[in-house]
Parts: structure tokens; C-alpha cells; sequence
């Protein structure tokens, strides 16, 4: 299922939205205070943004600004304002489409398909060993077959993947997975790593992939190849 999140004050617009998105497999999220906006994008890690302009303590091109600072995320902006100046602001500011209010939900979810579209297209999926990662589905194959992860664990998986060889603390791990389970403490990480080798490990006691080095932390070994 894809994420998006709503940045806009208009709660009952967001129920709505909500409502009409998950009949099409989106998942919608949503934030009201704009000042929340990037740990809201942190929390949910969207696919797509859909924001608001008119906002009250800070506006969407503000919004807009600071999120192209860090993020590569697609954003479509609206705007009760169907003036071309704040459309050609808005897309300067890195927003990806501008849909004027009010709209047909329809058309909301046209404009997110070929965006999602386009960035499925760019962005491809990375084959490391016997493992393929999605990142913009946030899925992860291991010989072909997708497994089931929770999204710390996608998170955890994906980070080790990409760096085999390197040993991780427990506090390295905290300080790279976000979320809930990783504000807990130390033990967190020890569970999410069984868990893992629960999924991917043929024998959890002698691990293949995810070793122990005791004393340190854990090392992700993927010398495998495709074809091997």
C-alpha cells in the first residue's frame, strides 16, 4: 500500500480524502499544523505530499521550501487560489503538480498515479546479492520471494543490505531506525533482530546473513550472488 500525507488545516477535507484514497490502496495520512510537517514526514515516510497553501503560522510555499531541502518526495500543492503566479511559486519552490480547489477527488488521485508513476519509473530497484530492495515500495525480495516486514523492520533490513561488512552497536542501529520502537531502548533492537532472522535465516541459531559479534554489535554477510 502507498503513503501519502495530507498537510492541510481542513480536517473534514482530510477525512474524506482519506476515506476515497484507501478504496484505491493509498494510505492517507494527515497533519493539520504545518509546523508538524517534517516529523510527520519523518513518522509516516510518504510516498507522495499533498499540501495545502492557504495555512494558518506557516504557508504551503514555506512548507514546500523546507522540504526540498531534505526530501526528494513527489508534492502536489493545492490551493483555493487557481492564480498561475502561485502555481508557477509553487513549482519553482520543487512541488511536482498544483491542483486549484476545489477538485474532484478524482483528479486528486489521477495526479498521484503518474507521479507515483514517474517515480517508479526513475528510481530503481537495487539487487544486492539475494536480496532486491524497493525503496519506493518499501518492499524487500530475498531469491525472488517478497517478504513480509513490518516497516521497522524494512528499515533495518534495507540499512544492513545496502552495508554489508559494517559492524553496528546497538546505539548506532537506535540512532538510524526511527520511530516508535527505536525511542525505547537497547533491547528494541535485539528483538527487531530476531525477528528478522526469524524471516530470513534457514537456522536462527547458526545466522547467514545477520551475525552477532559479541562485545560490538551486529554485521549484515551477503556475498551471494543471483546466480550462484
Amino acid at each position: 500500500m502507498f503513503r501519502a500525507l495530507l498537510i492541510d488545516d481542513d480536517v473534514k477535507l482530510g477525512r474524506l480524502l482519506k476515506d476515497f484514497l484507501k478504496k484505491s490502496n493509498i494510505n492517507l495520512f494527515t497533519v493539520n499544523n504545518p509546523t508538524e510537517s517534517f516529523s510527520s514526514i519523518e513518522e509516516c515516510k510518504p510516498d507522495i505530499i499533498i499540501l495545502d497553501v492557504m495555512m494558518p503560522k506557516m504557508d504551503g510555499f514555506e512548507v514546500c521550501k523546507n522540504i526540498r531541502k531534505i526530501h526528494s518526495i513527489p508534492i502536489i500543492m493545492l490551493s483555493a487560489r487557481g492564480d498561475s503566479e502561485d502555481k508557477i511559486k509553487g513549482l519553482d519552490l520543487g512541488a511536482d503538480d498544483y491542483i486549484a480547489k476545489p477538485f474532484q477527488p478524482r483528479e486528486l488521485l489521477a495526479r498521484i498515479h503518474s507521479l507515483l508513476r514517474r517515480v517508479s519509473d526513475e528510481k530503481k530497484i537495487s539487487i544486492k546479492g539475494y536480496f532486491e530492495v524497493d525503496e519506493l515500495h518499501r518492499e524487500i525480495k530475498m531469491k525472488g520471494e517478497l517478504l513480509q516486514l513490518t516497516n521497522k523492520e524494512y528499515e533495518l533490513l534495507s540499512l544492513l543490505v545496502f552495508n554489508p561488512g559494517v559492524i553496528y552497536t546497538r546505539d548506532d542501529l537506535l540512532r538510524e531506525i526511527k520511530g516508535v520502537e527505536a525511542k525505547l531502548f537497547s533491547r528494541s533492537i535485539d528483538i527487531l533482530i530476531s525477528r528478522l532472522r526469524n524471516k530470513i535465516e534457514k537456522n536462527t541459531e547458526s545466522p547467514e546473513y545477520i551475525k552477532t559479534i559479541w562485545g560490538k554489535g551486529y554485521i549484515f554477510t551477503n556475498s551471494h550472488k543471483l546466480d550462484s
